[in-house]
């Protein structure tokens, strides 16, 4: 029970502070938080970068971002949608499976040795 409510304490305030920050706002709200992040991430990124032995890629621009998000979400909806589709096909092979195993534990084991005779069902 105390699991269950410091979990959702920890929604909640993760909720309560990142609408407050500008995140669930407007297009515009999430474009000037974003940018703010950027800069003041930016002078530590400079120095990370003098001390790495590789050259560390560009952040992306906002648009890119914005279509990465929309075009994965797409993809997570488009899949969700095909596995309700498929959901009853699923379910029945499941069945299946399950009756076949109940059937093959229902069955007599084979009587291994000597004589080779399967017992009576």
């Amino acid at each position: 029970c105390v699991r269950l409510l410091v979990r959702g304490g920890l929604v909640a305030g993760t909720v309560y502070y990142t609408r407050k920050v500008g995140v669930w706002g407007s297009a515009e709200e999430t474009d000037k938080l974003l940018n703010d992040v950027k800069g003041q991430l930016c002078p530590y990124v400079q120095k990370a970068k003098k001390q790495l032995p590789f050259e560390v890629p560009k952040l992306p621009e906002a648009g890119e971002v914005r279509f990465l998000v929309k075009h994965y979400y797409n993809e997570g909806v488009k899949s969700s949608f095909r596995f309700i589709h498929m959901l009853p096909c699923y379910a029945g092979r499941g069945l299946k499976k399950v009756k076949d195993t109940f059937e093959d534990f229902a069955k007599s084991p084979a009587i291994v040795g000597g004589g080779e005779k399967e017992a009576a069902v």
